[in-house]
């Protein structure tokens, strides 16, 4: 994984940060800078696009010229398509490229990990496929899962766009939880399990995902599906209640007490050119 990161933090202010990727600077929203106060109010102005959301919780992006077509930026050596979206995302979290640098360090073998075939790792929630391109890159077999067809459309073409279009990944548009439940009475075991679950969402065929309250049977689940010996879960959620310590605590927990291993955990956060941060949300990692 090379360090290309066409990517960078270039204010925050009044609960809102102005980014670039590639040569597109964005203006969204973001509630963990509302403490910030703008360091360059000047730089604002230069914001290709500004996404604002209404008192009815829908949002819309304002364009400065002609409307954005999708674009290709690189992070952390990965490709990704970028668009704006109704929700006001782009399609990649620059938080995560910590944790992708992580995954890859674990299944390319520098850890140990498996030293005669590549390890299979599963990524729920896996969205356009960060997780996902970060283990195959490292030369895991991968299975994504997203409850959203749309988005798994969107990780194959940031695969074919890295040249991993070949490599050995199951693309997969179903429930978290309902798919490994199914995993689990297949008896199927995987090296390592990522997830990166929303605070509330929908599964396929409707079903309501809060992470409160649902977050505990998944993990438990996964925890089942993980081979003996090398194995490792990976947590990261971007919802405040849930901090560092509470993840640790959840993957013990699911892990259980004969589960050995050991958790590390992060924030994820990123760092304004000139020195402020913005924590984002939190990140916990298991592994034996």
């Amino acid at each position: 994984m090379t360090d290309r990161t066409d990517h960078a933090l270039l204010d925050l202010g009044d609960g809102r940060q102005l980014e670039r990727f590639g040569a597109v600077v964005l203006d969204r929203p973001c509630p963990a800078a509302a403490w910030h106060m703008a360091g360059d109010p000047e730089a604002w102005a230069t914001a290709d696009a500004r996404f604002d959301r209404g008192g009815d919780g829908v949002g819309a992006w304002t364009t400065i010229g002609e409307a954005l077509a999708p674009w290709q930026v690189e992070l952390a050596g990965l490709a990704f398509e970028l668009r704006l979206t109704d929700s006001g995302q782009v399609g990649v979290f620059p938080e995560q490229v910590p944790t992708w640098r992580w995954l890859q360090d674990r299944v390319t073998g520098a850890d140990g990990m498996v030293p005669d075939r590549p390890p299979d790792v599963l990524n729920l929630f896996a969205y356009t496929g960060g997780s996902t391109l970060a283990a195959a890159a490292g030369g895991a077999a991968v299975v994504h899962v997203d409850a959203a067809r749309s988005a798994v459309a969107w990780a194959r073409r940031n695969a074919d766009l890295g040249g991993l279009g070949d490599a050995p990944i199951r693309w997969i548009a179903d429930d978290a939880l309902d798919f490994v439940r199914r995993e689990r009475r297949r008896g199927r075991r995987y090296d390592g399990v990522v997830l990166d679950p929303p605070s509330y969402g929908h599964g396929t065929g409707g079903r309501a995902w809060h992470l409160e309250s649902d977050l505990a049977e998944l993990l438990e689940a996964c925890a089942a599906l993980l081979a003996p010996g090398p194995a490792f879960l990976v947590l990261s959620v971007h919802t405040p209640k849930l901090g560092p310590g509470r993840l640790a605590e959840q993957l013990r927990e699911a892990v259980g007490s004969g589960g050995g291993g050991s958790v590390e955990v992060d924030d994820l956060r990123m760092e304004v050119v000139g020195g402020q941060r913005v924590t984002l949300g939190a990140v916990a990692r298991w592994s034996r």
